[in-house]
């Protein structure tokens, strides 16, 4: 039978004992119904054509028949108070609304659907998310912080590489002794006023070194004492008096002028050496004496530990090298081979050291392995003093007043300045300033060179050491007896005394007999590693 017209229930057929069949969902407005065939068929196509969400399509099958199933179609089929106010226009689904209390509705266009509605969609959604979405989406987004930790680690390790890259190249240049890094153009004219002096000693210092740290000095003078002093504060740390002669076995220090001193690269070892052919290996942190060394047939005039290790060098007027190991406390071996008394002594990381002869006017080169040498010649005077630039170039100085740039597969000088402080008036006659220290930044274009002219020069390294120009003239009074510069290149010591180091031939009173600090400062500019030649 077909399903009749405002809702009323047709009889099931025959032949289903027992079963209530769902009433025809109405899709029109009210008053029409549908009659294409029984009321369950019309209700399952009805629920079909719906959306599966619409509350029509799931609550109009779930409703039960009988008049209590009349009233509520009746209320169901009661339009949306969003479609009265707007005259009619209709749902968006296109059907009505169900329900007619505030908030029972799913239409899109009602101002009804508030706060709690979109709560619930909310929640609903979440609801519909099944684990194995659930753990996909985690793993995504645990994938995508991987690739941003990664990238984040990727960025880091490059820069590292880089570091460590610029290192590397450093090293490999360095042991091949073509290091330089151009710092020279960014040093700035030291202020006069910003030099401190450290005073101490009552005769002139003779020689200086700095502990590779930059923190400490150590200083050493003719009366001799030896002073450790602290860069930062200018304090005494530690004092050994020197003391009288004939008083050698009583007295912890040395009893004659010191000559020379250097300093391990480590910082635990300082040697010194004396007029009366003695040298002394002391303790840095405690300014204890360790061992002395006995072997020299004249005054030690040069110390110098091997980078790396606690193999010592030490010259001497007796014109000979002897080589020691501090850490054993032993004697090595002697070389021979300079004409005249050896005036200074240097050596890097490799297993040689360079040496200035004095009146035979000769710089040579020691090979020790293979017990041969090297000779250089180029100065006219006395060479007093020598220093290695790196592994393949040094600088020297005369008391002919030139300064020699050396390298150490050539000869004869890359570069000689001449009267390189000027020339003096000594009795009518004009003599050039003597030479008296050099000092290089290692690895680096940037020299220091002293006399008793007044002045301290710096002097920068060009053209691959084939050109020396000359920087800023820092003015000192006294003979300067020894320069260095702090590892990082951040000052530079000078050790100044009323006299030479090495005699009494002049005598300049207005001088003090200290130790001066000059700090140097560079423009903000990264210095690059570059070989000789600028590549």
């Amino acid at each position: 039978m077909a399903a009749t017209a405002g809702g009323r229930r047709a009889k099931a057929p025959r032949g289903v004992a027992g079963r209530r069949r769902p009433r025809a969902a109405v899709r029109g407005g009210r008053g029409k119904g549908s009659e294409e065939g029984p009321p369950w068929r019309v209700a399952a196509l009805s629920s079909r054509l719906l959306p599966v969400d619409h509350p029509v399509s799931s609550r109009r099958s779930r409703e039960p028949t009988g008049g209590r199933g009349r009233r509520r179609a009746g209320r169901s089929t009661r339009r949306c108070p969003a479609i009265l106010r707007r005259k009619g226009k209709g749902c968006a689904e296109g059907v009505r609304c169900v329900g007619g209390r505030t908030g029972s509705h799913a239409c899109p266009r009602s101002p009804l659907l508030g706060r709690r509605r979109r709560e619930a969609v909310a929640a609903e959604e979440e609801v519909e998310e099944t684990p194995q979405e659930k753990k996909l989406r985690l793993a995504k987004l645990y994938l995508e912080q991987l690739q941003q930790e990664r990238a984040a680690e990727e960025e880091e390790d490059t820069q590292q590489e880089d570091l460590i890259g610029d290192r590397l190249k450093e090293d490999v240049l360095e042991q091949k002794g073509r290091l330089q890094r151009l710092v020279a153009k960014d040093v700035q004219p030291p202020d006069p006023a910003s030099i401190r002096v450290f005073r101490g000693h009552q005769l002139p210092v003779t020689c200086l070194v700095i502990s590779p740290d930059d923190r400490f000095i150590f200083s050493a003078s003719k009366d001799g004492s030896l002073i450790k002093w602290e860069v930062e504060s200018g304090k005494k740390l530690c004092v050994v008096p020197g003391g009288k002669k004939g008083t050698e076995e009583q007295h912890m220090g040395h009893v004659s002028h010191i000559l020379c001193m250097a300093i391990s690269s480590d910082g635990k070892y300082l040697a010194t050496g004396d007029r009366s052919k003695l040298i002394m290996i002391w303790d840095t942190a405690t300014c204890k004496r360790l061992h002395i060394f006995t072997g020299h047939r004249d005054a030690v005039s040069g110390l110098s530990f091997r980078k790396g290790t606690h193999q010592l060098y030490s010259a001497s007027h007796d014109r000979c090298v002897k080589v020691w190991n501090v850490a054993e406390n032993a004697y090595v071996e002697t070389l021979f081979g300079h004409q005249d008394v050896i005036m200074g002594l240097d050596s890097l990381s490799r297993e040689c050291c360079v040496t200035a002869g004095g009146r035979d006017g000769t710089v040579r080169l020691w090979k020790i392995p293979e017990e041969s040498q090297l000779v250089f010649c180029g100065h006219q005077g006395s060479i007093d003093c020598i220093q290695l630039i790196n592994e393949e170039h040094m600088v020297s100085g005369a008391d002919d007043g030139s300064i020699a740039l050396w390298g150490v597969t050539k000869k004869k000088p890359l570069v000689l300045a001449r009267q390189a402080h000027g020339v003096q008036d000594a009795q009518g006659l004009q003599q050039p300033y003597w030479i008296s220290a050099v000092a290089a930044l290692r690895n680096s274009d940037l020299l220091a060179t002293g006399s008793h002219s007044t002045s301290v020069k710096l002097w920068k390294c060009s053209e691959g050491f084939r050109k020396l120009e000359p920087l800023w003239d820092i003015p000192l009074v006294g003979f300067v007896n020894s320069l260095k510069f702090s590892a990082a290149g951040d000052f530079l010591v000078a050790g100044i005394g009323q006299e030479h180091r090495l005699g009494r031939w002049w005598r300049i009173k207005e001088a003090k007999n200290s130790i001066c600090i000059i700090p140097l400062k560079r423009r903000a500019t990264v210095p690059s590693p570059q070989g000789p030649n600028g590549s």
